[in-house]
Parts: structure tokens; C-alpha cells; sequence
């Protein structure tokens, strides 16, 4: 016999939509929300507008159900925005997996002699960051949907900055990794944020393994910011 909350699950999974859901003796089966990172949502939308300063500048960001950090810029993206250096290399900076916008556009908008792309595989966040992108006035961005960087395989960077989705998985975060080596350029840096909780050591230790380096350029409250630099 199944127990009730063995039924609860298998009438979820009967519906097909992309939920995050946590199974617990006491509360049983609760569902906790779609994933940020699926394509589709059917989250209903309640859009949210709201301002915050980044790298000098003050942002209107409007955001939504369904789309990661949806009330502020979450400290670990904040970190990685105020820790990267423009690389030595001309070229491109990617923002992979870029949510509603605040890596790429704080990034466009300080670097002006550069090209920002943004992909996310998202629909709700590429449109929220398509919004954003006019209402702060950014105009040196393409904003594209991709799996990863599926969707710019004829496009090379000098850097790639990510806030990669953990809840997605290991191997998912570790794919990521290894596809950007592949885009980027020589001399070009992929820098990452992560906390320590959710793998830092072993992104590091991955890093290392495609690159042949991986540096920690910064930590607090447990998050590290990770780069790698290609050579080959």
C-alpha cells in the first residue's frame, strides 16, 4: 500500500509541470514552486517593480512569480557584480543564466565599449530582463533564450559571469562549466558565485580540472567568487 503522501506525489508528477517538491514525515508532500530554471511557467504573474543601486547606478528592475530572487538583487549576484574586472582581452561579456537582468545590465551599463549577452532559458526572465534592459535605457545587450549556451554556439566571449542554477544539479552546473570554456576566448575568464554549502570546493575543483587554474577572487558570509582563465 502507498502511503498518502505517496499518492499526493504520484498525482503531481501525473501533471507534468516543473515543481520543487519537499517531502517531510511530518508535513508531508508540499509543493514548494516551478523552477526558476524550466522554460515554462504557469505560476501566475504578479509583477513587482522596486529600485537598487548597483556599481553606482540606480536600477528600476521589475520582476515576477517564477523568476529567481524576485524582491532584491540576492547578495551572491551583488558579490559577483562587484568583484569582476573587465578582462585584459577585447571582446563580448555573456551573462549566463541572467534571470531579470542585474549581472548583464550593471555590467553594460558601467562597461560601454562592450557587448553584453544575456541568455536565460527562462521565458518570464528573458521577457523581464527584455523590460528592464528599456526601461534603465541599456542598449549595448542582445538578450537571447538558451539551455545553457546551446543557443550561441557561433559566438565567442572574453568573460562569462554566471549565478549557476544549484538546484538544478551537479552535473548540470559542471556541463555549464564546460561549455563556457568552449565560448570563450583566449585569455578570456569565466567567473562564477557559490556558496560554500552548495559546492564551492568542488566547482573549484572542476574548474581547475578544465582550465588548469581557478582562483578565489573573493568570499563572504559564505559565498566565493570563482575564475578561471583559458589559455588554450
Amino acid at each position: 500500500m502507498f502511503s498518502k503522501s505517496a499518492h499526493v506525489l504520484l498525482d503531481l508528477l501525473e501533471t507534468g509541470k516543473n515543481l520543487a517538491i519537499s517531502i517531510d514525515e511530518k508535513e508531508g508532500v508540499r509543493i514548494m514552486s516551478e523552477h526558476y530554471y524550466s522554460k515554462k511557467t504557469t505560476t501566475s504573474s504578479e509583477e513587482k517593480t522596486w529600485n537598487f543601486e548597483l556599481l553606482g547606478h540606480v536600477f528600476t528592475f521589475t520582476t515576477d512569480n517564477a523568476v529567481f530572487s524576485k524582491k532584491e538583487v540576492d547578495f551572491g549576484s551583488r558579490l559577483l557584480i562587484e568583484t569582476f574586472q573587465e578582462p585584459g582581452v577585447q571582446g563580448d561579456i555573456l551573462d549566463l543564466g541572467c534571470g531579470y537582468g542585474p549581472i548583464g545590465l550593471s555590467l553594460a551599463k558601467v562597461h560601454e565599449g562592450r557587448h553584453v549577452f544575456m541568455v536565460d532559458v527562462n521565458e518570464r526572465a528573458l521577457g523581464l530582463a527584455e523590460k528592464n534592459a528599456a526601461d534603465n535605457e541599456v542598449v549595448n545587450i542582445t538578450i537571447r533564450e538558451s539551455d545553457r549556451l546551446q543557443g550561441i554556439e557561433d559566438q565567442k566571449f572574453a568573460a562569462i559571469l554566471t549565478n549557476p542554477p544549484i538546484r538544478a544539479g551537479k552535473q548540470v552546473v559542471h556541463t555549464m562549466f564546460e561549455e563556457a570554456k568552449e565560448a570563450l576566448l583566449v585569455e578570456g575568464e569565466l567567473w562564477v558565485v557559490i556558496q560554500k554549502k552548495q559546492g564551492a570546493p568542488s566547482a573549484k575543483k572542476k574548474l581547475e580540472e578544465l582550465f588548469g587554474n581557478a582562483e578565489v577572487m573573493e568570499k563572504q558570509k559564505g559565498y566565493y567568487i570563482l575564475k578561471a582563465k583559458k589559455f588554450d
